[in-house]
Order: C-alpha cells, then sequence, then structure tokens
C-alpha cells in the first residue's frame, strides 16, 4: 500500500501577496504551487515530462500554500478521474489516512506562509500503460477550494519473444566525452599512416548512440542527475539524486523514484554493485541507490547504503571514502550530525526502509560487517578475500589516487599513494573483475555500476595527462565486463557518461622534444613554453607515439612531440604542455594539508587555483598562462559542458541503442532488455 505525509510550512509576505492577487482575494483559497511528478502540456510537440515503468514506484506530492489565516482541512489524490488518496488535517499534531500517522509538523520553513501544506503520497505505482492526468484538489478550513491538474507516462515494455538480460552492467567514464575517448586510443594504442593501430575496449562495442545530458533545471548537467537520470528514467535536478524537488529544506525526505537497481531487486531479486574510484558517497555512486536531494550528505549517504540494503540488494561497495564511514571519535572521520538523517513515518512504511539516525559515532564498516559484508581495506586483502557473498572495499579516506600515481607508485616512480596514506591501491579493472566475482553468485542477476571518476575530476583541474591515463584504466575495467558479457549471454554492457567535462579537445601535438619543453619550463633555455612556440596543429602534429610498458599502459607521457590539450570551458590556468610529479591536491583527504602530503603535493607545488606558478620551483618555474571562459566555481577549474556524449553498448539486446537519445531514454531500453526482453 503507498502512505501519506501532509507537511506544515510558512511563506513570505510578498510571496503571499502574489499568491493572494493571483487568487483575486485577500482571503483567498488556497494556491498549489508544486505538482509532483512534474509534467509537460501535452501538446502536438511536448511529451510526458515524467515517464515509469509499469509498477515502478514514485511519489506524488504537492504543495499547498494559504494566506496564512486558513488551515488546510484536506488533500486529495486522483489519477484518471479515481481517488486514490485523501489527506485530512485533524489541526493538531497528526493526519490519519488509512489509520497510518501521516503528518509530521516539524517547523516551518521561509517562503510558505503559516498553515501551508506540503502533502505526499508515498510510494505510489501504476500497472496501466499510457498518459494519466494527475489531479490534486485542495481544500481549506473556509471552504476554499483549489485543483491543479499534471500528467505521467507509464511505458511498456514490449513481449517480443526474446530472453530478458539477467545481467546489467552500465560503465561510467565521468566526464568522459568522444575527444576522452580518442585520446586514450592515441595514448595506448597509437597512430600510424592515418589509421589507429588498435582499438580500445569500448571502442569494440557493436552499438552506438549519442546522448543528450540535460538535468531538469539546466542544459549542463552534474554528475548526481547525469546519473540519476540514466537510472531512474526521470529528469533531476543539479545536485539531487533518486529525487524530484521539493519545497522543505530537509535534505532525505524528497519525493522519491525507483531506481533501476531497486526496481530489479524487487521484482527480480537481483543484486546490486557500485564500485568507483571516487570516494563512494560522491554523486555518480550514490545515484544508484541513495534518495537525497542533497550530493553532499555524506554522512546520510553512506548509513542509507547500509540501512536499505534490503531495498537494493547491495551486495558490492567498492572505492574510497573510509572517513564517512569512521566514528567522529576516530582520526580521520567526516562523520557529522549536519549531514545525517531521520526518516519521517511515511517515507518508511510507505517505501519499507529504515528511519535512520543521527549517530554520528557509528561504526560504520563494523555494521557492514555485522551485516555480513567482508571487508577490504587494501588491494592485498582484496586479492586474499576469496569470492565472499558481499563485498565492502574502502581503499582511502577520501578519493581514490588516480591511475597516473597508482601506477608510478608501483613501478617505484613516484610517492603519491604513499604520500598519502594508502600505496596499496587497487586498479580499477581489479576491482571490477573481483566484484563480476561477486555479484555472480546469485543465480537471479545482478546490476552493477562502475565509475572511472578521475576521468572527470583531473579534467576539471585541466591535467590532461592525468586524464587520459585514468581513460585507460577505465577501458581496461571495460575489457572485464566485456570479457565477462562473452562468457555470460544473458548480459548487457553499455559504456557511457554522465556528461562531458571541460569541452576537451586535441589540438594537435608538441613540435618540440620533451627535453626542449623541460628547458622551456626551468628557464634552461630562452622563451616560454606558449603556444606560438609549442602547439603543432595539421601537419605539424604528425602520429605521437607512445611506448606502451608491460603493465598495459604508456611508460610515460612525456614522449617527444606528445599530444596536446585544448579546452573549450577552461578557467585560466598556467600550462607547461608536461606532466607533473605530482597532483593537484586532493582536499577529500582530512589529512591533506598534513606531512608527508603537506610536503609533496599540496596547492603549494601544482596549484591552478591560483596564479603562482604551476610546478615546483624546484623543478619548473616558467609556464604560460592560458585565458579561459568559464569562472571555474571558485576554483579556476574547467566545467562541465551541454554537449551529447557517445554510448556504446555490448551484449544482449544491445541493438536497442541507436541514433540520439535523451539520458531518460537509457533506463526505458535497459528495463525493456532485463525485464521485457529483447532479441
Amino acid at each position: 500500500m503507498s502512505h501519506v505525509r501532509f507537511q506544515t510550512r510558512a511563506v513570505s509576505a510578498a510571496v503571499w501577496s502574489a499568491l493572494a492577487l493571483m487568487a483575486g482575494a485577500a482571503d483567498a483559497a488556497p494556491v498549489i504551487s508544486r505538482l509532483t511528478p512534474p509534467s509537460n502540456p501535452i501538446t502536438a510537440t511536448a511529451t510526458t515530462l515524467a515517464r515509469f515503468l509499469p509498477g515502478q514506484r514514485f511519489d506524488l506530492q504537492a504543495t499547498v500554500q494559504t494566506d496564512g489565516t486558513n488551515k488546510i482541512a484536506k488533500v486529495e489524490f486522483a489519477v484518471d478521474g479515481t481517488q486514490v488518496a485523501t489527506l485530512t488535517n485533524d489541526l493538531t499534531s497528526t493526519d490519519q489516512f488509512s489509520g497510518k500517522t501521516s503528518l509530521v509538523k516539524n517547523g516551518l520553513v521561509a517562503g510558505l506562509a503559516p498553515n501551508s501544506v506540503v502533502a505526499s503520497l508515498r510510494a505510489y505505482s501504476n500497472t496501466h500503460a499510457g498518459v494519466h492526468t494527475l489531479t490534486v484538489t485542495a481544500t481549506d478550513e473556509a471552504g476554499g477550494v483549489s485543483t491543479r491538474t499534471g500528467n505521467f507516462e507509464v511505458v511498456s515494455l514490449v513481449t517480443n519473444g526474446g530472453r530478458p538480460a539477467k545481467n546489467v552492467i552500465i560503465m561510467l567514464g565521468d566526464g568522459m566525452g568522444a575527444a576522452h575517448r580518442t585520446a586514450a586510443r592515441v595514448m595506448a594504442k597509437g597512430y600510424l599512416q592515418g589509421k589507429a593501430q588498435d582499438r580500445l575496449a569500448m571502442d569494440t562495442f557493436p552499438n552506438t548512440a549519442m546522448v543528450m545530458t540535460a538535468s531538469l533545471n539546466s542544459i549542463v548537467t552534474d554528475s548526481a542527475p547525469g546519473m540519476a537520470n540514466y537510472v531512474t528514467g526521470n529528469k533531476a535536478n543539479n545536485n539531487q539524486e533518486g529525487v524530484f524537488p521539493d519545497d522543505t529544506t530537509a535534505k532525505f525526505d524528497n519525493p522519491r523514484v525507483e531506481y533501476l537497481s531497486e526496481f530489479l531487486h524487487r521484482t527480480k531479486g537481483t543484486s546490486t554493485g557500485i564500485v568507483t574510484t571516487a570516494d563512494i558517497f560522491d554523486a555518480t555512486p550514490a545515484a544508484n541507490a541513495v534518495h537525497t536531494q542533497d550530493r553532499g550528505a555524506g554522512s546520510g549517504i553512506i548509513d542509507q547504503y547500509l540501512d536499505d540494503r534490503n531495498a537494493t540488494g547491495l551486495s558490492v561497495l567498492m572505492g574510497g571514502g573510509r572517513k564517512w564511514f569512521l566514528p567522529a571519535t576516530t582520526s580521520g572521520s567526516a562523520r557529522s550530525s549536519s549531514s545525517d538523517y531521520v526518516l519521517n513515518s511515511d517515507i518508511t512504511t510507505g517505501w519499507g526502509v529504515s528511519a535512520g539516525a543521527i549517530d554520528t559515532n557509528r561504526d560504520v564498516i563494523a555494521d557492514f560487517q555485522s551485516a555480513g559484508f567482508t571487508y577490504a581495506p587494501d588491494k592485498t586483502t582484496l586479492d586474499s578475500a576469496g569470492t565472499p557473498d558481499k563485498l565492502l572495499g574502502l581503499f582511502a579516506l577520501g578519493n581514490m589516487n588516480v591511475a597516473f600515481d597508482k601506477l608510478n607508485g608501483r613501478r617505484g616512480a613516484s610517492s603519491v599513494t604513499a604520500d598519502y596514506g594508502f600505496p596499496d591501491q587497487p586498479m580499477l579493472p581489479e576491482m571490477t573483475d573481483k566484484a563480476l566475482q561477486v555479484l555472480s553468485k546469485n543465480r537471479n542477476g545482478f546490476f552493477l555500476m562502475v565509475e572511472g571518476a578521475s576521468i572527470d575530476k583531473q579534467a576539471h583541474l585541466m591535467d590532461s595527462d592525468r586524464w587520459i591515463v585514468e581513460t585507460i584504466e577505465f577501458d581496461k575495467a571495460i575489457e572485464k565486463a566485456k570479457e565477462f558479457a562473452e562468457s555470460h549471454p544473458d548480459t548487457i554492457v553499455i559504456v557511457t557518461a554522465d556528461h562531458e567535462c571541460a569541452g576537451a579537445a586535441i589540438i594537435g601535438a608538441s613540435v618540440k622534444t620533451a627535453q626542449q619543453l623541460k628547458d622551456l619550463a626551468s628557464g634552461a633555455t630562452s622563451g616560454t613554453p606558449d603556444a606560438n612556440t609549442v602547439v603543432g596543429t595539421y601537419d605539424a602534429a604528425k602520429f605521437p607515439a607512445y611506448t606502451v610498458a608491460a603493465d598495459g599502459y604508456p611508460l610515460t607521457t612525456d614522449i617527444d612531440y606528445k599530444m596536446l590539450i585544448g579546452y573549450g570551458a577552461n578557467a585560466d590556468r598556467y600550462e607547461t604542455w608536461l606532466s607533473s610529479a605530482y597532483p593537484v591536491a586532493d582536499s577529500s583527504h582530512p589529512f591533506y594539508k598534513s606531512a608527508p602530503v603537506s610536503t609533496n603535493s599540496p596547492s603549494t607545488v601544482f596549484n591552478r587555483n591560483n596564479r603562482a606558478a604551476s610546478y615546483s620551483t624546484n623543478t619548473y618555474t616558467n609556464s604560460y598562462l592560458i585565458t579561459g571562459q568559464v569562472p571555474g566555481g571558485g576554483g579556476n577549474q574547467a566545467a562541465h559542458t551541454g554537449s551529447d556524449i557517445p554510448l556504446s553498448a555490448f551484449g544482449r539486446g544491445s541493438s536497442q541503442f541507436a541514433g540520439v537519445i535523451d539520458n531518460t531514454d537509457v533506463f526505458f531500453k535497459l528495463a525493456q532488455i532485463a525485464v521485457g526482453g529483447s532479441k
């Protein structure tokens, strides 16, 4: 049964004045100012905005504003003219619906007048395909009545005689546009006489589409809706995951939309795996299993992973972010009461989930272990863990180190991973392989999302060498997924991105040798490493030739006549066209300003966040200022762009992916393949 919520809220006099004028009286009828799910008008050129699978669960909600005098007596929800819920206000402390408490009066929110309400019908679902009319009617104590109508669509799944896919794998290269893929191919495979000498694993996928990436409220998405749109079938606002926007300020009470992972677990008994090189609380991983309007609410996000595991089927969780799992009394912990939550009963009853708790001293690692998860804090433990039924891997306090630095640590050429205190980190292909081993133990199948997170993070920093190597690492993880699909033909694998980052483009190649670039950057020779002296375009770019080491990665990125990257969404930066021995300091780590990190890789060493020299003064002193086009969010970073991004598909039902599609279309195609079947 669906359940309801009826919240009281408050609005400014100015806002109510406008509403009163609209209603035509000072003592006006209530005004329904927001209806959820959001609707598009049905016209010849517009379709419904909100779309759902048959039986997919989502919340209905209405914000009803008053003049501040008359209380709301009743809110009624109807679908296609049939009443589905009536919420009545007893004007004291609770509302009743089917005997369940559905009103929690938890204070006023600026912007809504006294006696205004946010009324919710939780976990509604509809099995009938087609466009449906949603009508909400609000009645106040004085008899004033207001009605608002919207719509939503239930998209049918076609029964075509094809077998459903048992396993769904989404390989998500965060920020990875076409240029990121091409640059990785140039570096890893090489070109000769105009021909790529080999293909990336993602290049071998037989079906390709272009994906439009806008969020609900912007042509330029961030990673939260960029991922969530793929796995809910609905648009979300920037910074929000698995929810529609609402008029409350609570971080975890927004109207929910059921994720693909939840839907498949509830209807088919599948397991869920989430693997990332980022902090595990980050937007992309969380936007597969966590419902919140604040992608930064780390304590609550981590708790929800565990506490709602019975709703999501979570069996594998790997990445960085150990700081959120440690009790607040432990050094390095980031847990705080401000990012935690307690849910109201309408959500817990309607969705069958945990209420949560404000528990900053919770030992979440121990709680995962008590729930049957094997814990791996490093690569050595991961390798020796065998194939447990459930697996938690936390390999850094914040984001994991990027592939460039992990590789150099393994090769003995860099101390970056040791400086951050986590030298024994797995590579993404190793994590992917282990996740597949664990998840494939479930005979009902699984949903797995694997994120190459720092393609985006290093593109933001315009650290070309690091994001290219990160893309190569991601492609090696894709190869693991493809190998699995080849041996398990009931698997669909897609490779895509949540958005493009930085407007990256291959602008040509250096006309200098590596030593000449170093001499320019260090001041050993006169001149500066500017575009006029370094960047070779057209014929001068030739074919940069990188040497691949035995581990499958470039021996060095600083070759003679190296490939050069430009950016279309960049902030100001200093450029030498050379790789840096140290990355930009990663502030996701609690101790990043402490030794030994503070002496090696903080902002004083490699910083594009101010106009200091780009590199340490004992290495490079001369750099080329490139003026940017974007403000960089206060950190002089490159920004996401609104460009379409490529999607590649392999395995059962991959032919579903073709043409130019919206990111929400991906959800329905995957559901068709996994539930309806595909030939």
